[in-house]
C-alpha cells in the first residue's frame, strides 16, 4: 500500500507549481509564433520551413472576391499555405481599387460570405485589420468595424474569430470602449499591432489593451522595423534587438498566446516601410537569426 501512495504522489509531481528539487518556478509560456506575409515565396524558403511555423496571416481586401488580381493573390497564397502544411489566417482591409469606400454591414456580409464560399477551408478570421488607423476607413467608425465583427461571428460558426485588430497608437482604449459597446457577445481573443512598443523597447500599448479588454490577446502583425521613414532609419542591427524584446515581452505576458511576426520578404531601399525578416535580395538579415534562436529555446 505504501509503495503504491509512492507512486500516486510521483505520478502528480509534475502537475505541481514548481520544481521541489530545484525550487524554480515553472517556465514561462510559449506563443505560438507565425508570420505575416503577403508573398507566396517563403512558403517554399528552406529558412522558412527550417523554422517549423504552422501559421501565417495574410490581409486581403474586403471585397477580394470580386477583383480578379486579388483573387488570383488569395488563391495562389492559400494554395501555397496548403502546401506547406501552414494554417491561414485571414484579415480584411479596405479595397484596393476603391480605398475609401466603407462597405455597408449589408455588402460586408454579402461579400464575405462569397469569400467563404469560396475558401472553405479557412477558420482563423479578423473582420478588419488595423480598425483605428488612418488608412483605413474604419477609423472614425468603431460602431462599422464593430458590425463587421458581429457578421463574421454570425457567419463563420466554429470559427477562430478575433476582435479589435488595433494599432496601439494614440486613442486606441478610446476607440476600443466605443467599438465595444456594439459587439454582439465578449470576444475570446482581441488582435494588437503593438509596433511602437516593440521598436521603442516598452509596453505601454500592450498593456493599454490588456487593462481595456478581457480575454486572450493575439499579436496579429509585429516586430523589429528595418525602416520607417524619418522614425526609423534603416537598421537591421536595431530591427532585430527590437523584435527580440517583443519575443521576451510576449512570452512574459500570460494572455498573449499568438504573435504573428511582420513579415518575411523586406522592401527595396527606396521603399518607406521595410520590416523584413529576409532581405528583398534574397540575404538572411540579423531578425531572422533572431527567431530562430527563439524558437529553439
Amino acid at each position: 500500500m505504501k509503495r503504491l501512495a509512492l507512486v500516486i504522489v510521483l505520478a502528480l509531481a509534475p502537475a505541481c507549481g514548481g520544481s521541489e528539487e530545484t525550487g524554480r518556478p515553472p517556465a514561462p509560456q510559449r506563443p505560438v509564433i507565425g508570420i505575416g506575409e503577403q508573398r507566396t515565396a517563403m512558403f517554399s524558403d528552406p529558412r522558412f520551413r527550417a523554422l517549423g511555423i504552422q501559421k501565417a496571416r495574410l490581409v486581403t481586401a474586403w471585397d477580394t472576391t470580386r477583383v480578379p488580381f486579388e483573387r488570383d493573390l488569395v488563391d495562389t497564397w492559400l494554395a501555397e499555405a496548403r502546401r506547406a502544411g501552414v494554417e491561414p489566417f485571414i484579415t480584411f482591409g479596405h479595397s484596393r481599387v476603391n480605398p475609401g469606400k466603407l462597405p455597408s454591414v449589408s455588402e460586408f456580409r454579402t461579400a464575405f460570405g462569397e469569400f467563404r464560399k469560396r475558401y472553405p477551408s479557412v477558420r482563423v478570421y479578423a473582420p478588419w485589420n488595423e480598425i483605428n488607423h488612418s488608412s483605413q476607413p474604419t477609423d472614425d467608425n468603431p460602431r462599422r468595424a464593430a458590425e463587421y465583427y458581429n457578421v463574421v461571428r454570425a457567419e463563420c460558426r466554429g470559427c477562430t474569430v478575433l476582435a479589435g485588430d488595433v494599432l496601439d497608437q494614440e486613442g486606441m482604449t478610446r476607440y476600443l470602449a466605443e467599438y465595444r459597446r456594439h459587439l454582439d457577445g465578449s470576444p475570446r481573443i482581441w488582435g494588437l499591432h503593438n509596433y511602437s512598443d516593440a521598436n521603442r523597447f516598452r509596453d505601454r500599448g500592450l498593456q493599454a489593451l490588456l487593462e481595456a479588454v478581457p480575454g486572450d490577446v493575439w499579436l496579429t502583425e509585429t516586430g523589429g522595423i528595418v525602416r520607417f521613414g524619418r522614425s526609423f532609419p534603416r537598421s537591421e542591427r536595431r530591427a532585430a534587438r527590437a523584435l527580440s524584446y517583443m519575443l521576451r515581452l510576449a512570452r512574459r505576458t500570460e494572455r498573449v498566446k499568438r504573435v504573428y511576426v511582420y513579415n518575411w520578404t523586406g522592401a527595396a531601399p527606396d521603399e518607406r516601410f521595410d520590416a523584413g525578416l529576409v532581405g528583398p535580395d534574397g540575404r538572411t538579415r540579423r531578425g531572422y537569426e533572431v527567431l530562430r534562436a527563439a524558437l529553439r529555446d
